[in-house]
């Protein structure tokens, strides 16, 4: 039983001598490259790296905890999304509650489309020329000139 503690022991001691700790530069390139994705509840249009809030310094440095703990940029946006929910991501995700928002600029593009397709080809019919009767071309003329659409007609 003794061994096997000592071989249990040893092995976890090696684990964590080959485990490799992220430099100062990869925790803050990871950092900012996690935060680029991450609106500022407070700003609502900037990232949490660009916003200058209290709030959105408070939710880097979560970031930055959670990357130094071992989350994967994945945990780290999967945490702050239960934490805050799907509007804390800048690109939110294709689910049931915002399929409008993804498929809404293509059904726009297609109603224009077909809208400009229609609108063409009505064009082509509402060009056709119909004859005028001398009654009517009378009444235009006395319409336009007055008493000189006789004068006009000799």
């Amino acid at each position: 039983m003794r061994v096997l503690m000592a071989l249990l022991a040893a092995v976890m001691v090696a684990g964590l001598a080959f485990a490799q700790d992220l430099s100062e530069t990869e925790i803050n390139a990871r950092t900012d490259a996690v935060a680029k994705t991450l609106r500022c509840v407070v700003c609502q249009n900037q990232t949490i790296n660009e916003s200058p809030t209290p709030l959105a310094e408070d939710m880097k440095k979560l970031v930055r905890t959670r990357i130094i703990a071992g989350d994967s940029d994945d945990e780290v946006r999967a945490y702050m999304r239960d934490r805050y929910g799907d509007y804390v991501l800048m690109t939110p995700p294709f689910q049931l509650n915002t399929w409008v928002l993804w498929l809404s600029p293509f059904v726009l593009i297609a109603g224009m489309a077909l809208w400009f397709i229609l609108r063409v080809r009505g064009r082509a019919t509402v060009g056709d020329k119909r004859d005028v009767s001398d009654d009517e071309r009378a009444r235009i003329q006395a319409a336009l000139y007055g008493d000189a659409g006789d004068e006009a007609k000799t």
